[in-house]
């Protein structure tokens, strides 16, 4: 998983392969309102991350979006960006807070910690 841009995760499914492909790597989700101008905002900012962002845009993928708040203890914002290491978030922002510099550091410590 080298090159950046955004995967779609429209389910469940896709959100379990998401994380799982990513191993040891943290994977980056981001929680995506098509509705939102602050989230249009964010959306420009996370396409600056140099590594492979999954998107749930919460119109169309409300289950992903709960399921990530059930399993994760996360409470539900858009936009949300949030760092994932196996089942633990390890690091997450939300609406002006959410800036590519900042996962790419928060990515990196965890990464680090190997």
């Amino acid at each position: 998983m080298s090159s950046k841009g955004f995967v779609e995760i429209a389910d469940v499914e896709s959100l379990e392969r998401f994380i799982s492909e990513a191993g040891e790597t943290p994977a980056i989700v981001f929680k995506h309102s098509n509705t939102c101008g602050i989230s249009a905002r964010v959306y420009r900012e996370m396409s600056q991350v140099e590594r492979p962002v999954g998107i749930v845009t919460v119109q169309q993928a409300r289950d992903v979006s709960d399921e990530i708040e059930r399993r994760f203890g996360i409470q539900h914002e858009t936009p949300q960006a949030l760092v994932v290491r196996g089942d633990k978030v390890v690091w997450s922002a939300s609406h002006y807070a959410v800036k590519a510099q900042a996962i790419e550091e928060a990515v990196n410590s965890v990464s680090s910690e190997q």
